[in-house]
């Protein structure tokens, strides 16, 4: 009977322990280097904001096919992408998962929800609201970045500067409220770009706190998933939209696969060979700077892929078309090339095989530009760019067989 309750004593107290861990809501922030850390249900359910914040910025787009749609479109998106990696490359060093943590991730969720419903109306009063919503996540960066620059020594140079960067973009874009539009969107402009700058040049001190390469890439594809859920999405509401005519259901079909193509590009090529290098060469890849290169990569890969979904949508709901409108043809092209363009430099910087690059993805990026350029019906259109992509995932094993291009599995 001794032992038995010796042995359960021993059980409560490892119980105690672990009880004891867990009600510690509050502790200070470390450094985020153990191995095999993946994406935590928190920076999931942070990510919901940004598959609305995409949506809406693809409305916008949706609404205004032209030249000036598509550079509001880009723009707007581009300040919600950094919005989303500035918060993304905090979590990577700094995620302590305590009651603070949450909280301060939480307020920068809603920063992205106000912005997400301000997006189509940032040229009215509730544009300030936009403005707002930007504001409350660079606050809540900089109360993490505070935290620390108290409780880790070794990160000081590097939180310093971020804090530099964050605190100066956060003051810009307040002053922006007074300020009436149009040069109201100049100073979101030199917000976002002080903003960039300073952390930039964190990452080149000698004494840089390193990122986390593993949980980086996975972060990244994720973020390139929810991007591509809008393609996917997409194709549901033109089928939806356009009453399921047999023509338009014809037209979704070859839309389905090219959504699925690019999901094949970027993760078994592209995205595969940028993550093989991080998880190769480890603390090199910061010390030159190379994973500066892999998160900036990442903005017209998101923006490009978040247009081809909205070209993707006006093709099937206008299956029934004799033509696409030249607006559709040139999202849609524009968008597909873009997207493989990033793709190609991704893959030949970052997975040091030039040559194999230009087989794939680069030669697609004239090839999508043609189908547009023939002006052939929204089926045939579709159609062509599928068989483009699918026979560039085929150009993609072949290039794998023949040592052209190695990847890790994203």
């Amino acid at each position: 009977m001794t032992h038995a309750h010796d042995r359960l004593g021993d059980g409560d107290r490892e119980l105690d322990d672990e009880e004891a861990e867990q009600v510690e809501a509050v502790r200070p922030p470390d450094l985020n280097q153990e191995s095999n850390r993946s994406a935590t249900r928190l920076e999931l359910f942070f990510d919901l904001a940004f598959v609305l914040f995409v949506a809406r910025c693809a409305d916008v787009l949706a609404k205004d096919e032209s030249w000036h749609g598509g550079l509001v479109f880009a723009a707007v998106l581009t300040i919600g992408w950094w919005a989303w990696a500035s918060t993304t490359l905090y979590a990577n060093r700094f995620d302590t998962d305590d009651a603070v943590f949450r909280l301060l991730t939480l307020a920068a969720m809603a920063g992205v929800v106000v912005m997400a419903a301000a997006v189509d109306k940032i040229d009215g009063g509730v544009g300030r609201w936009f403005a707002l919503g930007y504001v409350v996540i660079r606050l809540a960066l900089i109360a993490g970045y505070a935290r620390a620059w108290r409780h880790v020594p070794e990160a000081r140079s590097t939180a310093r500067l971020y804090l530099i960067g964050h605190g100066l973009g956060a003051a810009i874009w307040l002053v922006s409220l007074a300020v009436p539009t149009p040069d109201r969107y100049w100073l979101w402009g030199v917000g976002v770009l002080v903003d960039v700058v300073w952390p930039t040049a964190a990452a080149r001190l000698k004494d840089a706190v390193p990122l986390h390469l593993e949980h980086l890439p996975e972060r990244f594809g994720l973020f390139v998933i929810l991007v591509l859920g809008e393609s996917v999405a997409a194709v549901v509401t033109g089928v939806h939209d356009g009453g399921w005519k047999g023509s338009v259901v014809v037209t979704a079909a070859p839309a389905f696969i090219v959504a699925a193509a690019l999901w094949w590009i970027y993760f078994d090529l592209s995205g595969g060979a940028a993550k093989r290098r991080l998880a190769k060469e480890g603390d090199e890849v910061t010390k030159h700077g190379v994973h500066d290169f892999y998160v900036y990569i990442h903005l017209p890969l998101a923006v490009s892929l978040a247009a081809v979904a909205v070209g993707l949508e006006h093709a099937v709901l206008h299956g029934a078309d004799p033509h696409l409108t030249a607006g559709t043809r040139w999202v849609l092209g524009i968008a597909t090339a873009g997207y493989l363009l990033s793709a190609a430099l991704m893959q030949a910087h970052l997975g040091r095989r030039v040559r194999g690059a230009l087989v794939w993805p680069g030669a697609g990026v004239p090839l999508v530009l043609v189908v547009v350029l023939l002006d052939l019906s929204p089926a045939a259109t579709v159609g062509l760019l599928a068989a483009v992509l699918v026979a560039g995932v085929l150009a993609g094993f072949q290039l794998h067989r023949a040592g052209e291009v190695r990847t890790a599995k994203v």
